[in-house]
């Protein structure tokens, strides 16, 4: 039998270029470089938004302001609807909003790529997040009804894009089960924060400058997300 000799490592060349007898060099190929941010720019538009309309905000007169956009109970029950929106553009300070802001890029940004970066999805993608946020504050007047307590903040909307962010973890880019392990965990977790806001007060979160926290209205706008995101898939661009 004819000797057979076994060859474990290619051979690397030394230099960047590499040439076989007769053959003229060529460049080594090297891989392309991942961008340092590439977050979808639905999800970028979306945090420039709650930090922008906060920076408008502070133009303004403060207590105007809030009489006529932040949300309440109360105003609810006489008429005012808009305020349901309108609120989710406000904030109390610069800490909020930026938290917000960068936890609306965290979180928005597997929500944004499911439903596409083209009309349709950002259309789709923008209307998710009201939809989150209009539901955190229904929850939170469905539990407090007739309360004159103002609310101001994305947080609700921001829960709802987490939940949904939870449910394309657990499957992977698609919509996941209900009680996927993600969703599981990022749920007991969130609810174990809130309820912690809420029985030891808001000193345990950042941004809040001691203010009251709706934490209702976070865990509304999180089973909202975790909830309505399947819906909603009907709105995502078919490829």
């Amino acid at each position: 039998m004819g000797r057979m000799t076994l060859s474990y490592f290619e051979e690397t060349p030394a230099t960047p270029w590499s040439a076989g007898p007769g053959q003229q060099p060529q460049p080594e190929e090297r891989p392309a470089r991942e961008p340092a941010f590439n977050a979808p720019w639905t999800a970028v538009a979306l945090a420039a938004v709650i930090a922008g309309g906060y920076a408008i905000q502070t133009l303004l007169p403060q207590e105007a302001v809030l009489n006529a956009f932040a949300f309440s109970p109360a105003g609810l029950a006489a008429g005012q609807w808009p305020t349901l929106i309108t609120a989710l553009f406000l904030h109390g300070g610069w800490p909020h909003a930026l938290m917000n802001a960068a936890f609306a890029l965290a979180f928005g940004t597997p929500v944004a790529r499911f439903f596409g970066l083209k009309l349709q999805g950002a259309l789709a993608f923008f209307a998710f997040y009201l939809a989150t946020g209009v539901l955190s504050n229904l929850g939170y007047a469905a539990l407090h009804w007739g309360g004159t307590g103002a609310l101001v903040g994305a947080s609700g909307a921001v829960s709802g894009l987490m939940g949904a962010a939870a449910r394309l973890i657990g499957g992977r880019g698609r919509i996941g089960p209900l009680l996927s392990p993600p969703v599981v965990g990022m749920g007991a977790s969130w609810i174990a924060i809130n309820v912690a806001i809420g029985v030891f007060g808001s000193s345990l979160l950042p941004g809040t400058g001691g203010a009251g926290v709706a934490w209702e209205a976070h865990l509304a706008g999180f089973a909202a997300g975790v909830l309505i995101i399947t819906p909603f898939a009907w709105l995502a661009p078919k490829e």
